[in-house]
């Protein structure tokens, strides 16, 4: 029986979606980076671009048997409109979803693939700082993340690599590399071996607040809570 993957990643502004059957990709779009994502932008793009992939594939949204989801840390509205697209078509389906942090996923698509050694999956977070993992790429291909995400200043990114004995990679550094929806097809297995999440309370990490609720607890000098 064919098994096909919808894989969507929204932790940069260029978020992507991709389809695999039995772990190829066989259909994938990258939405256009428009700087700051809007509900009247990004939103009104995710899913066109999920019939789309759908469309070109002649799948139907009934035969899709998992939905992955990147799980950031990244840009807060970008993930969450990606989240909230991804457990829609997950439910509506009654299908399992399965989330993969998004500095995974762009080590998963260096063009080429990685050599074996650690590296420093980074991506921009805002305020000259850069959220990173650490990862490590086995004899065998295999790679994984290794200890917790962490934020660190962009001055500092050097530093940080040479103390994990890492080599740099993400946009703009020696290895460039972006998160795409595609790399889930080198991950799948270790992505299903890892389960699903429980749907109704899954969220992304964002690896930092939001913008706007920093400007608010800022000016109000207080955290924000909900209901308060």
């Amino acid at each position: 029986m064919t098994d096909y993957t919808l894989a969507m990643e929204g932790s940069t502004y260029a978020g992507s979606i991709a389809l695999l059957r039995d772990g190829e990709v066989i259909a994938e779009r990258t939405l256009t980076d428009s700087g700051i994502p809007t509900r009247d932008g990004r939103d009104e793009r995710v899913l066109p671009s999920v019939a789309e992939c759908l469309s070109e594939a002649d799948v139907r949204v009934g035969e899709i048997a998992r939905i992955v989801c990147g799980a950031g840390p990244g840009s807060f509205t970008s993930l969450r409109i990606s989240a909230s697209v991804a457990k829609g078509i997950a439910v509506g389906v009654g299908c399992p979803m399965f989330p993969v942090p998004s500095l995974l996923l762009s080590a998963a698509c260096v063009q080429g693939g990685l050599e074996s050694g650690r590296y420093l999956s980074v991506l921009p977070a805002m305020r000259n700082e850069w959220f990173a993992s650490l990862v490590e790429c086995a004899e065998d291909g295999t790679i994984d993340l290794r200890g917790e995400t962490f934020i660190v200043l962009g001055t500092e990114l050097g530093r940080a690599a040479a103390e994990s004995d890492a080599r740099l990679l993400g946009p703009g550094q020696a290895i460039e590399a972006r998160p795409h929806a595609r790399g889930v097809s080198k991950l799948l297995g270790q992505i299903i071996s890892g389960g699903p999440v429980t749907i109704e309370t899954w969220e992304p990490d964002y690896g930092r607040l939001a913008e706007a609720q920093v400007r608010w607890e800022a000016a109000h000098g207080r955290p924000l809570v909900a209901g308060a």
